[in-house]
């Protein structure tokens, strides 16, 4: 197989990646002090591009892979954040967040966990 066919075949728009994540999961960034709940997944980058280039060059992450949706928290406040799954990591805290929109999503089991409630999400 030649350098250029397997170019191609890894940039083949059909090429389908698992998310690493699931809905509900406690996650934190890699680099920033944030945690949140994943609440929605994109499996490619699906933002506007004057956000992607709001990023430093040196940190901006790849467009092909997954991008989480979470209800974030820090010291300070707690907002909507739009991370690669590349700059995320479980967190392992047990911790809930505080995140004020979690319980119109979420509901927290016995063991701590997020789980989707039975509603329509648009």
């Amino acid at each position: 197989m030649t350098q250029s066919t397997t170019k191609k075949l890894f940039d083949s728009p059909s090429k389908t990646r698992m998310a690493k994540f699931r809905l509900g999961e406690v996650v934190k960034h890699r680099l920033f002090p944030f945690r949140g709940v994943i609440f929605d997944i994109d499996p490619v980058f699906n933002n506007t591009e004057e956000w992607w280039l709001s990023i430093p060059e040196n940190a901006r992450p790849s467009k092909d892979q997954p991008f989480y949706h979470l209800f974030a928290e820090n010291a300070e406040s707690e907002y909507i954040a739009y991370v690669s799954e590349q700059n995320l990591l479980p967190d392992t805290s047990g911790k809930p967040v505080r995140h004020p929109q979690i319980a119109e999503v979420f509901e927290r089991d016995d063991d701590g966990n997020y789980k989707t409630r039975n509603t329509v999400l648009n």
